[in-house]
């Protein structure tokens, strides 16, 4: 009877610890309808929404939250004050919010809300609409709740609004109200200060009704195109003026909602393959670049579904609006104003998002970099491929890093978006640092190991939330390596990566190379030694936190372990010092060392010229 007793108490604590395990994989779901009426004249619009709301997590529910985008279009709000008392505040807020009048600015307000037919007591706070709920949410139960409420659309300063500065009259994003996100961590309740957005994920269903002289670009698959017309039937429909047009979309299985509307729009396609069409709404393409667009887009989209796994989705639409790009679910906002390359780099950009943070939708307000870097990382390996350069296409990246590291204004990747001290230390830690983590990494446990790490990443987190343990957790097992001190150092610290080279002492026909560690982060080295008759020696030491070697190199000779609190390492080559032309540290270029002038021997004394480059405005 006892061991009967003991094997069951061991089943069942193995049970409880699987349980444990996998307590953080749960997600909420939801699912909206909502039917807007829209106002082109007054700029205003009323919506009715019914959510159903599925609590998926081990947890009972109180209270819930709401984000109410649009309020921080308000002199006083949190993001005017946050853009006035920035040392550095983006170009496209500055104090502009302080100076909206009345008919100017944003606002979402609440008529009603209901819970399963209850009506509830709320509260605005600036942006977050906060809820009692007339019934708890129970594990595993859905409730519905039933809002109506009216908004107004700022004028264009910052992602959303009424006539951006290329003359688009509406860039509707963040448009709704949106149910804030639960997870293992509990709410995300953040109020919006122009940073970063972390969604549930769900369907939605909407019905948009405004004039009928619009065309309406959205997220997801229109559901009546030969009532619409406008490009999207090959039917010619004809409108009368002054009639009222609703125009219904479907998306299934998205973490947001974004559309557009202009009168003026042209509407062309372009397909990828038998499953994906591309989209493309523009006004006035006087120099042609939408149109060449179009093959750089397909182009885009292939490497893409190659390299990082399939997108899913049939269609895609980019939208001319906004105030740069930003990326959403099957769409993006781009201004136009731009070279046919800037256009091409930025559409790349917000495309590539679609795998980076539509597909992978991490919570990109904590893991930015998650977002903002390994979709950079992404766009300059794509940009080498279909707008080829001479130009290594990371060097930008890494060039911006470092400029950060001397300015002293650097934080760790672990700040929250909206507590960056500066809007330089948020900009270059999320796309530049973040890209280079990649980068960096592929250079730590070889490229093979990467590439096939990020196509099972994919695979493996897609409609998903993963965090930075869950993707540190797939590079572990292609590689067969341990990266937690990567992910500590490069993630969690603002340490630096600095090594330096020398050729020390000669005797019996050897020579003896001297490696210093003069940085705080621990590397593991690849270094090239080229002799004076051209002959190559490759030498790889491993770093003991790695307890491993990775497989790039095959013809490398393999030294001894680094212990990481060793300040120096020396190792012996088989000629004299005479007979060696060159020693290099890293000739790739993927390690992200602060100073490269003493990462060869002799050294470099040559300044290292970094051509100037555009970035991705968002």
């Amino acid at each position: 009877m006892m061991k009967k007793n003991q094997v069951l108490i061991c089943i069942l604590c193995l049970l409880s610890l699987g349980v444990a395990g996998q307590s953080d994989r749960w997600q909420q779901r939801v699912k909206y309808e909502m039917d807007i009426q829209f106002d082109v004249k007054t700029h205003r619009y009323s919506g009715k929404q019914k959510l159903a709301y599925t609590n998926n997590s081990p947890d009972t529910l109180y209270r819930v939250f709401y984000h109410l985008y649009l309020n921080a279009f308000q002199p006083g709000s949190l993001m005017d004050v946050r853009s006035r008392t920035l040392p550095d505040p983006d170009s496209r807020v500055m104090d502009r919010i302080s100076k909206l009048k009345p008919d100017e600015i944003g606002y979402q307000k609440i008529n009603s809300l209901k819970q399963n037919g209850k009506v509830l007591r709320h509260h605005v706070e600036d942006t977050i609409l906060e809820v009692e709920l007339a019934e708890p949410i129970l594990p595993n139960t859905t409730h519905v709740f039933d809002m109506e409420f009216d908004a107004q659309v700022p004028v264009q300063i910052r992602r959303t609004g009424r006539m951006n500065k290329e003359g688009i009259d509406y860039s509707m994003a963040q448009w709704y109200p949106k149910m804030c996100e639960y997870d293992y961590e509990g709410w995300h309740s953040n109020p919006y200060v122009a940073r970063e957005f972390y969604g549930v994920w769900g369907d939605f269903d909407v019905k948009i009704t405004i004039d009928a002289s619009y065309v309406v670009a959205a997220t997801g698959y229109l559901q009546n195109p030969d009532k619409i017309g406008h490009g999207y039937s090959k039917k010619k429909i004809t409108h009368k003026p002054g009639t009222q047009l609703t125009w219904h979309f479907k998306a299934d299985n998205v973490h947001d909602f974004v559309w557009a509307a202009d009168p003026d729009y042209e509407h062309t396609t372009a397909r990828v393959d038998d499953d994906l069409e591309l989209h493309f709404f523009f006004q006035h393409d006087s120099l042609g670049n939408w149109k060449k667009l179009e093959s750089y887009a397909v182009d885009c989209f292939k490497i893409m579904n190659e390299r990082f796994g399939r997108y899913p989705y049939k269609v895609y639409s980019i939208i001319q609006g906004g105030d740069g790009g930003m990326e959403y679910p099957m769409a993006t906002l781009i201004t136009s104003g731009r070279s046919l390359g800037g256009l091409v780099s930025v559409t790349v950009h917000e495309a590539v998002h679609s795998w980076f943070q539509m597909l992978l939708g991490n919570n990109e307000s904590k893991y930015g970099w998650m977002d903002e870097g390994f979709t950079n990382y992404a766009q300059n390996e794509i940009m080498s491929k279909i707008m080829p350069s001479p130009i290594d296409p990371h060097i930008r990246t890494y060039s911006a890093y470092k400029e950060l590291v001397e300015s002293g204004l650097e934080e760790p990747l672990t700040t929250h978006a909206d507590h960056f001290e500066t809007n330089r230390a948020y900009g270059v830690a999320a796309y530049s640092k973040g890209s280079v983590f990649l980068h960096q990494l592929s250079y730590i446990i070889g490229k093979d190991a990467f590439d096939k790490g990020m196509k099972r990443y994919f695979q493996e987190w897609k409609f998903k939330h993963p965090n930075p343990t869950d993707f540190k957790r797939v590079m572990e097992k292609v590689s067969g390596l341990e990266l937690d001190w990567y992910f500590e150092n490069w993630i969690g610290t603002t340490k630096v990566v600095d090594y330096a080279v020398d050729l020390v002492g000669d005797e019996s026909g050897k020579s003896t190379v001297l490696i210093r560690k003069t940085g705080t982060h621990p590397m593991p080295l690849d270094i090239r030694v080229t002799y004076q008759d051209g002959k190559e020696e490759w030498y790889y030491i491993p770093l003991d936190l790695m307890r491993g070697e990775k497989k790039e190199i095959a013809n490398a000779i393999v030294l001894s372990d680094w212990g990481w609190t060793y300040p120096q390492y020396t190792f012996s080559l088989p000629r004299p010092a005479g007979e060696v032309k060159q020693i290099y540290i890293d000739p790739s270029r993927r390690m992200a060392d602060v100073n490269m002038k003493d990462n060869q021997y002799p050294r470099d004394t040559r300044e290292e010229k970094v051509p100037v480059l555009k970035g991705v405005r968002k």
